[in-house]
């Protein structure tokens, strides 16, 4: 049972052009897939308890029969206090608002403080990503520094921000009335966090641009899923893009081997954990659309998630006695705490950014300046990391940015023509 820690321990990590410091597995407690049934466990020790009294109080009918102080909070956490809504539009993100009587100069203003925006908060993001999950602290001449290796904790530190920002939001400006019953935020939590640390905890395994290529072919899986399972159609363009984003991918993956040791078990295990990544996050997507049937904002769902966020983060860390283990690490290495701080700052602007954006300008404007976001990633990543890219590698990046600008310019045309149906047609469902 001590062998596969070992053999992962002697063998490098995926990396482009120069190799990234390998992740050490020293013990069990750092392998990824041990940490991630640990971390399970921890969620588990929460969840479990929970639907157990959840169950309870409605198999006891509360609801018509509570009394006391705690009546009001349990109504809110379990039942909710509104019915849904019989149009999910109706409780979906604002309506973008139309600018009737804003100047071109002031729309333009808005346009690029909004891209700026986005691009400032997940450009730093990124590189800080990459930072903290591949590169040591407190390294010196005799010394070769230390690598932070819990990746939850990060997931905890971007949660507590966010948690914060949305409450004071929610609490400085008017928002709907609250309907949903609170736990059902909890299924979203949970997808969400664990879709975070796969994100974070692949880094050890492949690159930087590796990472950011796989999370825009998220919309093949996506297809696949909608195909077997909903039955949807798409239309002849969604099935051209998807085919361009798959050999843009394979072209920069096939490009990256040459020239490189790359461990087959370590890749593996970048590979699973990308696809555990796409996973979560489509779930965490559908769960939201699903839950946007209550008159809610996005920012009462961004309230919502991050509440059980924290809380089974918290939860789950202090458990494993990882809380005070990490902000040992912190007080140890002040770089770190800066960055640790800065990235949860960046990841909760961020969120703020892409509901300003898509309420004033649609969700067209907000994907595109989102798409060119992921390629400016890759182009700081191999900047300031050194990775380098193939020629073949370089057009498998260009094949899949233009797979995806053709489905931004694609979907906006079909959504044009959808206005001009009678009213008895309907449009292809779409990704």
């Amino acid at each position: 049972r001590f062998c596969l820690p070992l053999v992962l321990a002697s063998l490098p990590t995926m990396a482009t052009g120069e190799e990234i410091a390998p992740a050490l597995q020293d013990s069990w407690g750092d392998f990824w897939l041990f940490r991630f049934f640990v971390n399970a466990a921890g969620y588990a020790s929460i969840v479990v308890p929970g639907v157990l009294l959840i169950q309870y109080l409605k198999r006891k009918n509360y609801l018509e029969t509570g009394r006391g102080i705690c009546f009001p909070v349990i109504k809110s956490c379990v039942f909710g206090s509104e019915v849904k809504s019989a149009h999910q539009d109706d409780g979906s993100l604002p309506l973008r608002a139309e600018p009737t009587e804003s100047s071109t100069a002031r729309q333009v203003f808005k346009l690029l403080f909004c891209a700026v925006g986005l691009q400032a908060s997940y450009l730093t993001w990124g590189v800080l990503q990459e930072r903290v999950m591949t590169r040591t602290y407190g390294a010196t001449e005799t010394d070769p520094g230390e690598k932070f290796k819990d990746s939850q904790f990060l997931v905890f530190m971007n949660r507590i921000l966010a948690f914060t920002v949305a409450g004071l939001y929610c609490a400085l400006t008017k928002q709907p009335r609250h309907g949903a019953p609170m736990y059902k935020y909890s299924f979203a939590s949970l997808s969400n966090i664990l879709s975070s640390w796969c994100q974070y905890e692949a880094l050890k395994y492949i690159s930087f641009p590796t990472q950011v290529l796989a999370k825009a072919s998220k919309v093949i899986p996506v297809m696949m899923m909608g195909k077997l399972v909903s039955r949807k159609s798409y239309e002849y363009w969604e099935y051209l893009t998807a085919a361009l984003i798959s050999v843009g991918v394979s072209m920069f993956l096939l490009s990256s081997a040459p020239n490189r040791t790359v461990s087959t078990v370590t890749t593996f295990s970048g590979i699973v954990l990308l696809a555990g990544y796409i996973i979560f996050d489509s779930f965490t997507s559908n769960w939201q659309d699903a839950l946007f049937t209550y008159k809610m904002s996005p920012v009462q769902m961004m309230f919502g998630v991050n509440v059980f966020s924290c809380l089974f983060t918290v939860g789950s860390l202090l458990e494993q006695g990882a809380l005070l283990e990490s902000l040992r690490f912190m007080a140890r290495y002040s770089e770190f705490t800066a960055h640790a701080v800065l990235l949860s700052v960046c990841s909760a602007c961020g969120q703020l950014f892409i509901f300003y954006t898509i309420n004033q300008f649609g969700a067209a404007v907000f994907t595109i300046i989102m798409t060119l976001r992921q390629a400016f990633a890759i182009l700081l990543s191999c900047l300031i990391y050194g990775h380098t890219v193939t020629v073949v590698g370089g057009l498998g990046i260009a094949v899949v940015f233009m797979a995806l600008f053709l489905r931004v310019y694609a979907r906006s045309r079909m959504k044009k023509r959808s206005k001009k149906l009678p009213p008895g047609e309907t449009p292809v469902q779409k990704v």
